[in-house]
Formats: structure tokens, C-alpha cells, sequence
């Protein structure tokens, strides 16, 4: 049997999608927590030494890094089990797409960071420190008093919804009747939501209703109700961060 280890804190979206794949495949792991407020472990600084972040995914002494390629290469690990990734080519190349897109957009515009303190302290939400501007910036916008600038990055949050709701549309999944690679990319930011419409002023439900339905079809598979926290759990979490 692989050993296979899992480098994590318990409210990253980005460790969740790991956590999420790993279920789909049942595969048992051993999850070790790592404190990203204080000292990185040794392991984590062993296993990571470019970004220094969660999550890795250490099977059987072998690290790998950052949450798209850890699923992707769970997918290829264990291929006999629940396929992540469609089989065609095109698709495959256009569910890699999407998952980039929530990545570049979703991740970089969602009032999860607040400030650029705050952003260091918090090393699961962001990609690299090449990103940290952009984020900052994004961010800063949608978390600012009430105006034109927090109006204004409420409505391009809002819009990179909608063109995931366009994406969706009908389907059951992102890749269709099969829940699949974009789908795991992209609920763990969900469970951000509430906080996001908190702190922000306004209606996930309302503005995309068809996402947020699918979020709660994506709530029934078992590999992804034990892997996500409750929106309040991640809104306490936001406050004792972010205030």
C-alpha cells in the first residue's frame, strides 16, 4: 500500500480540492495540519522549498505541489478509480481551462484576503508571492468602505459567476452527468460565500442561482461534505483574521 501524506490547513479551499479528489478515489491518507500562522514545519519547508505552502501531497516519500496538479496527479495515481478528468482530449483540455479560470479569476477577485499583512499571514489563499499584488489589489477593492471601487469589484466578482453559471448551464456538473475536475476546483470557494456576501453586501443566490444549486447537488457526494467546513465555521474563521 502507497504511503500518502497530506500537508493541509483545515480551511483552505486549495487543501480541500485534495481532500475532495483523495475521497472520490477512497484513498486513505494521513492529514497533517500545518500551522500557517506561525513557524512551517520542516516537512512543509522539505517538501515545498519554492512556495513554502500548503498543500502537498507526499505518496510514498515523493512531494507534490500546488492543488490543481496534486489533483490532476491523483487522477493519474489511481486510474482505475472514479476518473477526475474526462477521457477525450478536447474535453480534457477544456476542463483544464475552466480550472484555470477559477485559479486566475474566482481565486484573485473573492474577498478572501484583505490586505497585504494579511496576506502574508495567510499562505493557503495565496498562489505565490508573484500573484500577491494582483490579489491585494483585487481584494483591497471588494473589502473597502461602501462605494464606487467596492461596487465596482462586487459587480466583476459577480460576472465571473455568471460566466461559470454560463459554463454550467443545465448540466448536473461542470463535465456533465459525471462530477469531475472543474467541480473540485471550484466548490471549496463556496463554502466562502456566506463571508463573502457579509462582509460585501450582497446575494450569491440572487446573482447566480443556478451555481448555487449546483453547489448544493455537489454538498450531497459524501467526498465532499466530509471535506468542506460550514459557511459559518469559514466566516468565524474570516472575523478572528481579517476582523
Amino acid at each position: 500500500m502507497k504511503a500518502v501524506v497530506l500537508l493541509d490547513f483545515w480551511a483552505s479551499p486549495f487543501g480541500q480540492r485534495c481532500r475532495i479528489a483523495l475521497a472520490e478515489k477512497g484513498v486513505e491518507y494521513e492529514y497533517r495540519e500545518e500551522n500557517i500562522h506561525g513557524d512551517k514545519s520542516p516537512l512543509l519547508l522539505q517538501s515545498n522549498p519554492v512556495y513554502k505552502k500548503i498543500p502537498v501531497l507526499i505518496l510514498d516519500g515523493k512531494p507534490v505541489c500546488e492543488s490543481l496538479i496534486i489533483v490532476q496527479y491523483i487522477d493519474e495515481a489511481w486510474p482505475d478509480r472514479a476518473p477526475l478528468l474526462p477521457a477525450d482530449p478536447y474535453a480534457r483540455a477544456q476542463a483544464r481551462f475552466w480550472a484555470d479560470f477559477v485559479d486566475k479569476k474566482v481565486r484573485r477577485c473573492s474577498p478572501c484576503v484583505r490586505s497585504m499583512s494579511s496576506i502574508r499571514n495567510t499562505a493557503f489563499l495565496v498562489p505565490s508571492n508573484v500573484f500577491t499584488h494582483q490579489v491585494c489589489e483585487s481584494a483591497k477593492k471588494l473589502w473597502t468602505p461602501k462605494g464606487e471601487a467596492q461596487d465596482a469589484a462586487k459587480e466583476e466578482f459577480i460576472e465571473i459567476l455568471r460566466l461559470l453559471e454560463g459554463e454550467l448551464g443545465d448540466k448536473k456538473y461542470f463535465g456533465g452527468d459525471a462530477f469531475g475536475f472543474v467541480d473540485i476546483a471550484l466548490v471549496p470557494f463556496t463554502t466562502w460565500f456566506y463571508s463573502c456576501e457579509t462582509y460585501a453586501g450582497f446575494s450569491v443566490e440572487e446573482a447566480v442561482p443556478k451555481l448555487v444549486a449546483w453547489s448544493k447537488r455537489c454538498l450531497e457526494r459524501g467526498s465532499v461534505a466530509k471535506s468542506l467546513y460550514d459557511p459559518l465555521e469559514v466566516y468565524e474563521f474570516v472575523k478572528k483574521i481579517f476582523g
